[in-house]
């Protein structure tokens, strides 16, 4: 072995051998349970990023357990059209010569969208590759793949069929420039400086006028209402009234209202439906118009009169020198506020009434809601499950059309007498009269639609196939809370929908990885923090160790020194294997536990194992990667390697098998996390008839004697602390104590006196902290049993320095 180990090249290497020789592939036996992991499929235009990074880290980590437990493991691979994403991209690279997709035309378009993909999509496989994740690639997926579109179309008719997809005018989330509806996870939010403008309404009488706050002048064309708070005293008496909108001249009634907020602007309210959520709201439960003055392009449109085709702003500079003319802009003033954005191009989101298609959710969610109370599904940690079931509780229907150009149209043809034919293929004439004059819809599907569909649509759905029978319902799945409703929840209402299952049993919510000196990471502030760099740095087995030392429920903030423990940990891994193979040659591993170290060590890896397959049954990655590192640290390297490295240097035979042994278990319980690394130790040991990623997992023994070590650790701790000298150590344990602590390098011994008052004072302490009945009753469990043992731990000093 080098004397030093270097990710670099080796991880490489066995990424290529483990794929080469098929160690990641999946396919149908009886014989062996399967597990099975559809992962969450990137954007194909997309890099890896961090979250990409821990995602896999953590699965990777079920995943390579599970496959040495001797399941049947599939860990799916494959790709997300991306929709808005992909067009948007594709639209920059248009820009960049001078064209629009307009100027193209749409089937131009999206041929230039597939050319596009050929020459620049798929990369991040490679990148997956790159931090270890055993995914069977062979089995690669593209949700625009021929049989996938089949499964959308499918998806798609059974619904209609339903009656549960309909077509209705409502407000949503439009991007001005995409000109196309949005989901919630497609829209940015960002607070910015704006003048808040104070317009007085006259009343319709003549007698006085009422004043309203507003951000938006050029809306005041739209105005159908003004409402107040029914409990706002100011108002109370103008109720019922009518007033005059500015501009347009519009009479509209004043209306009492819970949802206005009394406290905004002059706490009256201009009612707009066609161009705000809360409005449209209002609007509807009081059967108010719904005027539409802005168009999809984000101008004035033909109801604005003499400002159709005006740019918001400048019909606000109109309006604002009307307000003037006639004596209605009462002020202005700063005002700092959140606006919604199109997370690809950044233009700013208008509310928009549009007819959408919509998935009717009220029969839909009802057995994805019984399995998620019923435990069936279980999302982790618990206030996360808890979130699932609300907000499938409280999902609307669905809006699932889009008007991009890049993605699933929908399989739905019109005749001149507006008949709908809804069919997996192009029908041959209208269903309702016969017309063989038929339309497609423009419309493509949300990208979220054809996701829900990922877990068994991968495996060959709606074709009943060996794969589906194999893998479907699969076990786990991993990804971030922001996805939970658009997402999850969707792939369990389809699964169920469509075959009578939940796609998995568990779906662990990572947490969010945020900037080191807080915040959300920004590669345009220059906060983000690119994996594969981190990759090339510290190598991927550190990079997974760390990213998962960072795992816990809440959102932690970025730590390069938790990568750079996971490369301390390779290197003392390596060091402490090449100790034991260059001083056990000729020698074969068997455990043959002949001192007390070696009980201890087998003792303590039993104790671990069962501490690791504990945690991540409980997905707790955090303590996975503290329990591996404080196993092969401290107790392996620093305690077990130190008390035997005399007696392999001495030729001692049972230590040297037993070293051995105790090393091919060591390397087990780390491969999940640290798959490279392990692997490359493992092909140095002797006797190897199989690759570590498909060695079986150890069967946990006896740990009796984990404890064994515990006085000679704690007399060591008492000498590192005071420089005294155990006093009731003898026969093996001093033995392990000198070879381990070496206290022949300290000139003389501490102050005994010293440190034996110090750990009376300790003793005091706990002793009357825990006699405190208060304490021991309002402080949490943990912390009551934290003092327990370290006053148990002091008297054990106090008496091992004591006559």
């Amino acid at each position: 072995m080098d004397s030093l180990y270097k990710p670099e090249g080796v991880e490489e290497r066995w990424q290529r051998t483990w794929e080469e020789e098929g160690h990641y592939n999946a396919d149908p036996d009886p014989t062996r349970e399967s597990f099975a992991i559809a992962h969450p499929p990137p954007n194909v235009t997309g890099d890896l990023h961090l979250g990409h990074a821990l995602q896999l880290s953590l699965a990777d980590t079920i995943v390579r357990t599970r496959r040495m437990q001797g399941y049947n493991v599939l860990f799916q691979p494959g790709y997300d059209h991306a929709g808005i994403a992909t067009q948007n991209a594709v639209e920059k690279h248009l820009a960049a010569q001078g064209k629009t997709r307009q100027d193209l035309g749409r089937e131009a378009f999206v041929d230039l969208v597939w050319e596009w993909l050929r020459e620049y999509g798929g990369k991040i496989m490679l990148q997956f590759r790159r931090i270890g994740a055993s995914l069977d690639y062979r089995r690669e997926r593209f949700t625009m793949d021929e049989a996938y579109v089949r499964a959308v179309m499918r998806f798609f008719v059974h619904l209609y069929r339903k009656g549960w997809i309909y077509q209705a005018n409502r407000i949503i989330n439009w991007c001005p420039f995409h000109e196309t509806a949005l989901s919630d996870l497609e829209v940015a939010h960002e607070d910015v400086d704006d003048v808040l403008t104070y317009v007085r309404y006259p009343f319709a009488d003549g007698d006085g006028h009422i004043t309203i706050a507003t951000v938006r002048p050029a809306t005041i064309l739209a105005d159908v209402a003004v409402a107040v708070h029914p409990d706002d005293d100011r108002y109370r008496d103008v109720v019922g009234r009518e007033v005059v909108v500015p501009y347009v001249e519009r009479r509209v009634p004043l209306i009492a209202d819970e949802r206005v907020e009394r406290d905004f602007g002059t706490g009256a309210l201009k009612v707009t439906p066609g161009h705000d959520p809360l409005d449209y709201e209002i609007g509807r439960d009081h059967g108010l118009p719904e005027v539409t003055v802005i168009g999809p392009d984000g101008r004035m449109n033909e109801h604005a009169g003499d400002l159709a085709g005006l740019t918001q702003e400048e019909a606000d500079e109109r309006i604002l020198a009307w307000l003037k003319e006639h004596g209605q802009l009462e002020k202005r003033e700063s005002y700092r506020h959140s606006i919604a954005l199109c997370d690809r191009c950044k233009t700013r989101i208008e509310p928009r009434i549009s007819l959408q298609w919509w998935c009717a959710m009220e029969e839909l969610k009802k057995p994805a809601l019984e399995a998620l109370r019923t435990g069936c599904v279980r999302y982790h940690p618990e206030s996360q499950h808890r979130f699932a079931v609300a907000s499938l509780e409280e999902a609307p229907d669905w809006n699932i059309s889009r008007q991009i150009w890049w993605g699933h149209q929908l399989p739905l043809w019109e005749c001149p007498d507006g008949h709908f034919t809804v069919e997996e293929t192009e029908p041959d004439a209208c269903s309702e009269c016969g017309s063989r004059e038929l339309t497609r819809s423009t419309d493509v599907l949300d990208t979220w639609f054809s996701s829900a569909l990922w877990p068994f649509a991968t495996l060959g759905w709606p074709d009943d196939t060996e794969d589906l029978r194999t893998f479907y319902p699969g076990d786990l799945n991993t990804t971030a809370r922001d996805i939970i409703r658009l997402w999850e929840n969707r792939m369990i209402f389809s699964g169920l929908e469509l075959m009578g299952d939940v796609p998995f049993r568990d779906v662990v919510i990572h947490s969010l990885i945020h900037a080191p000196a807080g915040g959300r990471m920004s590669k345009s502030l220059g906060t983000g923090m690119n994996p594969l760099a981190a990759i090339e740095t510290y190598g991927a087995d550190a990079t997974r160790y760390g990213l998962m030392k960072m795992a816990s429920s809440q959102d932690v903030r970025f730590s390069e020194g938790a990568i750079e423990e996971g490369r301390k940990l390779a290197n003392k891994l390596w060091n402490v294997a090449r100790l034991i193979l260059q001083t056990s040659e000729g020698a074969e591993p068997a455990a043959q536990p002949r001192m007390l170290e070696e009980r201890w060590i087998l003792a303590r890896l039993s104790q671990a194992q069962r501490e690791l397959e504990r945690l991540l049954g409980e997905f707790d990655f955090s303590h996975v990667a503290g329990e591996l590192y404080h196993l092969t640290f401290d107790d392996f390297c620093d305690w077990y390697a130190e008390a035997i490295k005399p007696r392999l240097y001495e030729g001692d035979a049972d230590a040297r098998t037993t070293a051995l042994a105790a090393l091919e278990r060591l390397l087990k319980l780390l491969h999940p996390v640290m798959p490279h690394v392990t692997e490359e130790i493992w092909s140095q040991l002797p006797a190897r008839g199989t690759r570590l990623i498909v060695a079986p997992w150890p069967e946990a023994g006896d740990e009796t004697d984990a404890g064994a070590l515990e006085p000679v650790q704690e007399a060591a701790r008492v000498f590192r602390r005071s420089g005294v000298l155990p006093t009731k150590l003898e026969g093996e344990e001093r033995r392990i104590f000198d070879a381990v602590v070496k206290p022949e390098r300290q000139k003389s011994n501490g102050n005994v006196e010293a440190e034996q008052a110090r750990l009376r004072k300790e003793i005091e302490r706990g002793e009357k902290m825990l006699a405190n009945e208060r304490f021991v009753a309002s402080a949490p469990p943990e912390v009551v049993e934290a003092e327990r043992q370290k006053l148990e731990r002091y008297r054990r000093e106090l008496d091992a320095i004591s006559d």
